[in-house]
């Protein structure tokens, strides 16, 4: 949820350059960083909050959830190899910079939303490995 929030905000940080600058010339840079920044520190901080709220459950995890989360993060780094792919493609194609940062952006925040809708269906349909 903190990576499409971070992302909503950096899009209407972006979208609301200065009139008659063109989008590839937004000053993008800045706002990448410290909405990716902030994004890490608001989960690092909801991460300790939650652990804090109920500490005998915290660190509890069984076979199951090891399997649930290990198979999220595997499905949802198929859209990290689709950003590097793409930065790849757009780069040899000699594209502005502004959308070799941005598809490789969406590829990070899509890969983490993938990760988390993988892992919430495997827990509310049942995980069967095999």
């Amino acid at each position: 949820m903190v990576a499409i929030g971070s992302y909503a905000l950096y899009l209407w940080a972006v979208l609301e350059r200065p009139a008659g600058v063109p989008l590839t010339h937004a000053p993008y840079a800045g706002t990448l960083l410290w909405t990716v920044g902030l994004s890490i520190v608001v989960s690092i901080a909801a991460h300790i909050a939650i652990a804090a709220s109920s500490p005998q459950d915290a660190n509890v995890k069984d076979q199951r959830d090891r399997e649930i989360h290990r198979f999220g993060e595997y499905v949802g780094q198929s859209f990290v190899v689709i950003g590097a792919v793409a930065g790849l493609l757009l780069a040899m194609a000699e594209a502005a910079p502004f959308w070799i940062a941005n598809a490789i952006y969406l590829a990070l925040v899509l890969s983490a939303v993938l990760s988390l809708v993988v892992k919430v269906i495997s827990y509310r349909f049942g995980f069967h490995p095999r």
